[in-house]
């Protein structure tokens, strides 16, 4: 039950400033005391006690039996181009995976893919996000949000993998990586966190050039990012992308619960 604003918890990507433009700059700004730390952060945050909502890993949302806001959350439906997989070997021999130590979803993600398409389960080594650093210990190297963006994949000497287009290969689903979630959510989060998204996408433009500038992004990466490659809707088709991840999921971790 909440007496005063709720405290909400936002992944610092990119990927995430649409989903809090209204929060950030619009009428919802007033609604919740917001604050920004990396995806794993934001479930720990929840698990501590020290936010009400946050923007979390889906399988942290499943680990925690978290309900979800319904209606918005960071998805895609193809090539997501922020979340990259790199190797310095054959895929059949990865032994050793770098993984962002920032990541949950995505790591969960790799490892379905590198078993269902390669037979492989690596040893896994969380790592801060610097490719070269993770592939002198590593295998392969798993990148996600900003740090991805800043590499472009087709000019390193590995080969790669985008996640989300793997993932569609696989399945012919979109992917869903987190969500609008928290322990004990008050009847009008969707009104707050659908309105914070729609003053967002009204100002994808305005979006854009900010956040081009103040993260020293290319304005045609921004803009292809955010109006191609993210889906911030989770309808029907996303919501079946996730049964299946889950499914997946729960198959290399049997304790999971099967809902998010």
């Amino acid at each position: 039950m909440f007496f005063s604003k709720p405290r909400v918890a936002a992944v610092s990507y990119l990927n995430t400033v649409p989903l809090v433009w209204g929060m950030l700059q619009g009428p919802q700004k007033d609604a919740a005391d917001l604050s920004f730390c990396l995806p794993a952060e934001c479930s720990d945050r929840l698990r501590d006690g020290k936010a009400d909502i946050g923007l979390i890993p889906v399988i942290e949302a499943a680990r925690q039996n978290l309900p979800a806001v319904p209606g918005t959350g960071i998805a895609c439906d193809g090539a997501v181009r922020s979340i990259l997989l790199f190797t310095k070997t054959p895929w059949t021999r990865i032994r050793r995976l770098a993984v962002d130590h920032g990541s949950r979803t995505s790591v969960m993600l790799t490892r379905i893919l590198l078993r269902e398409r390669f037979g492989v389960q690596p040893d896994l080594v969380a790592m801060r996000p610097h490719l070269p650093t993770m592939l002198a210990d590593a295998d392969a190297a798993l990148l996600i949000g900003d740090a991805a963006l800043r590499v472009q994949p087709e000019r390193q000497p590995y080969e790669y993998l985008d996640l989300g287009a793997a993932w569609h290969e696989l399945t012919g689903l979109p992917m869903v990586f987190a969500r609008w979630a928290g322990p004990h959510l008050p009847p009008d989060a969707a009104t707050l966190f659908d309105g914070s998204w729609q003053y967002g996408q009204e100002r994808l433009p305005e979006i854009i050039d900010h956040q081009a500038d103040r993260r020293g992004l290319p304005r045609n990466l921004v803009r292809e990012y955010l109006q191609h490659h993210i889906r911030f809707t989770i309808g029907p088709r996303e919501l079946q992308g996730l049964d299946t991840y889950l499914h997946f999921a729960a198959s290399l971790e049997p304790a999971l619960s099967p809902h998010s």
